[in-house]
């Protein structure tokens, strides 16, 4: 395939692929998923770990696995010093394309991609430190992110961020970001869910046309603001009695969220692609006050593809598409007061509202699809 001029072969390296859920998960997928359908091919490695196959065909992508080490609850795979290396010694690329920089299967991707003459570029997905609430753990995690870092840029000099301000972030490490390569939607992939959603979440929950939905989609941890949240719908409930919160996702403070539920805070546990996207179908605002490392939100874009009025912070790229007042809400301040006033502004203004959800429309169909960020991936193959 690397000979054929018509079409270029790519080797993409995420720690973590599918069946695990995730952010980089899902944009591994979806980039893999549009060069394939562009006649590209694609290969994935990733880490073998739980009973999944060494190597397996999904939607027309090769995806090879290596033997590795499960931390983290299956969050931080090491690749085994002795395992199935040789299962990818032939593979061969045109561009290999390093997914995050915080694994030592990076650095192996940057390596390998030397090893075989190919063009290497590293895409980043974050936007300051990862924590874990401990200080001590978390010193120990900036001394290992600076020396991973350290490793990779020697065999890979080309960074890209999933959103300008990853670039930004990057210059922490002493590294100029060479461009983009967004985070993005497929737009054409939400039309027959919109249409036909497998659950009326507002039935369901007896709400009526006059109820406003407010939805939060993601990890329910700290960092994500949801407990901020649910505070602020306290207060809103203080003024308005029909505003009602869809909570969609898991994470540590699922037990916490489910003590808190009631008639106005409706946890709906974990759901799959099509339940969320039904979901986003019926909300009428859908909030994200995250203070979390993020580098471009996909549930973000989901809910803006889905038309609904977004209210999220400047964490992450969420800014580069909610880019004023007139697209949405980027909360000056992220506190459960100024979350409840924007949510009672949006109900107060319906007709403003609507227009930042089309405007935003506009910008992410101009910006943020696969389409768009394959073809410029492709070039990068060309180079």
């Amino acid at each position: 395939m690397c000979g054929d001029k018509m079409s270029k072969s790519y080797i993409i390296f995420s720690a973590l692929y599918l069946p695990h859920l995730g952010g980089v998960e899902r944009y591994t997928y979806n980039l893999a998923k549009k060069l394939t359908e562009k006649g590209e091919k694609v290969s994935i490695v990733t880490s073998k770990i739980d009973n999944l196959p060494e190597f397996e065909v999904i939607d027309g992508i090769d995806v090879y696995r290596l033997d590795a080490i499960s931390l983290m609850g299956g969050r931080f795979p090491i690749l085994k010093p002795i395992g199935n290396k040789k299962l990818i010694k032939d593979l061969k690329a045109n561009l290999v394309i390093v997914n995050t920089r915080l694994y030592f299967h990076s650095w192996y991707g940057a390596k390998f991609a030397k090893k075989i003459g190919a063009k290497c570029i590293t895409i980043d997905h974050s936007t300051d430190h990862m924590t874990l609430n401990n200080a001590l753990l978390d010193f120990v995690g900036r001394k290992y992110e600076h020396f991973i870092t350290r490793r990779i840029k020697h065999f890979c000099k080309d960074f890209y961020g999933v959103s300008q301000a990853c670039n930004e972030w990057l210059k922490h490490f002493k590294i100029n970001a060479t461009s983009t390569v967004y985070n993005a939607v497929n737009i054409e992939d939400f039309t027959p869910i919109l249409e036909n959603p497998v659950t009326d979440f507002k039935a369901k929950y007896n709400l009526t046309a006059n109820d406003i939905a407010v939805t939060y989609t993601g990890r329910l941890v700290k960092e994500k603001g949801i407990l901020k949240l649910i505070e602020a719908i306290k207060l809103c409930k203080e003024k308005k009695d029909n505003i009602y919160l869809f909570i969609a996702g898991d994470g540590e403070l699922s037990d916490e969220v489910k003590l808190l539920a009631n008639k106005h805070i409706i946890p709906l546990g974990r759901l799959n692609y099509e339940e969320i996207i039904s979901l986003l179908s019926k909300t009428d605002i859908f909030c994200l006050p995250t203070d979390y490392p993020e580098g471009f939100p996909t549930s973000v874009l989901e809910a803006v593809v889905c038309k609904c009025y977004c209210i999220t912070t400047t964490a992450g790229g969420s800014k580069e598409l909610i880019i004023n007042d007139d697209y949405g809400v980027i909360l000056k301040e992220n506190t459960p007061e100024e979350i409840a006033k924007q949510i009672l502004y949006a109900t107060d203004n319906k007709e403003l509202a609507k227009s930042a959800t089309e405007l935003a429309y506009k910008r992410l169909e101009e910006n943020f699809t696969w389409d768009i960020v394959s073809e410029k991936v492709r070039l990068l193959a060309k180079d």
